[in-house]
């Protein structure tokens, strides 16, 4: 199911063939060696296949088969695990800064929700410097949950899969990342879904805050106080559709709204283009 021959040596994310659903939705990791076999499995539905070059040969595993169950409960707020983690964390310094500096990324302030981890533990196994944001209740400020990225100093991502994790068990809706803190959003707001994202806004329009996700994005209520919003968009069709979903509920509160649009995924995108 996979033509393996369009793949150069290296690791890619692509579509599964199983449970793809189109467009940007890369849920399988795709390995090639230096031999020419490789390997891909779809963290979503499991889907595996395996390729030797001699012969074609391959190895399919179909996907689990959907069984309904009920889900699982997650914690209505950040667990005794996740606050011990949150006090392990120092502020921005180091290969963090170095990060944030290759992707042309604005360094937020001391007291804003993102701190760094010298030597994190990824699920894989590998440990290393990791980025790790505080998910917060847009409207109580309560602690939700934690958001981890491994990264390298050059900028890139850590070589794992995935490289980005909330943790497990925690609930993200209606969470944000407070990259500024509250009391500095006394008229004004900046608010994308990613962090990277929302620190490279901050370049044009600050205080931001990084809305996890697209649907975070579309759900984030009127705040109180807050006379003008930024919604920095991600243009793709979910969330050009977020954006302007959050939008109109904030016009329709008489709150002055703005969306940027960039030819680019997002503003971080184009930030490092220009770069």
């Amino acid at each position: 199911m996979i033509d393996w021959k369009d793949y150069s040596i290296g690791g890619h994310r692509i579509t599964c063939p199983a449970c793809g659903r189109g467009g940007i939705d890369r849920t399988m990791g795709l390995t090639m060696n230096a031999a020419g076999s490789g390997v891909c499995h779809c963290f979503r539905c499991d889907f595996t296949e395996s390729y030797r070059p001699e012969g074609s040969a391959r190895l399919a595993v179909p996907p689990k088969p959907f069984v309904e169950a009920m889900p699982s409960p997650k914690s209505a707020r950040l667990s005794a695990y996740g606050y011990k983690l949150w006090q392990a964390c120092e502020p921005l310094a180091d290969i963090a800064l170095d990060y944030l500096t290759a992707r042309r990324c604005r360094v937020p302030p001391a007291n804003g929700d993102l701190r760094w981890h010298a030597s994190l533990k990824h699920p894989s196994g590998y440990a290393g410097p990791c980025l790790v944001a505080l998910i917060t209740h847009a409207v109580t400020s309560e602690p939700l949950s934690l958001h981890r990225t491994w990264i390298r100093g050059d900028g890139r991502k850590a070589d794992v899969e995935p490289p980005r994790l909330l943790l497990r068990g925690h609930r993200k809706q209606g969470g944000v990342i407070r990259l500024w803190p509250t009391e500095s959003a006394t008229a004004g707001l900046g608010i994308t879904e990613g962090i990277e994202t929302a620190l490279s806004l901050a370049w044009a329009y600050e205080p931001v805050w990084a809305c996890i996700d697209a649907g975070n994005l579309a759900a984030l209520p009127v705040l109180p106080g807050v006379q003008s919003l930024v919604i920095g968009a991600d243009n793709d069709p979910a969330g050009i559709a977020a954006a302007y979903t959050c939008a109109r509920r904030w016009s329709d509160a008489n709150v002055e709204v703005h969306v940027t649009r960039q030819p680019a995924n997002d503003l971080n995108d184009v930030l490092m283009e220009a770069a």
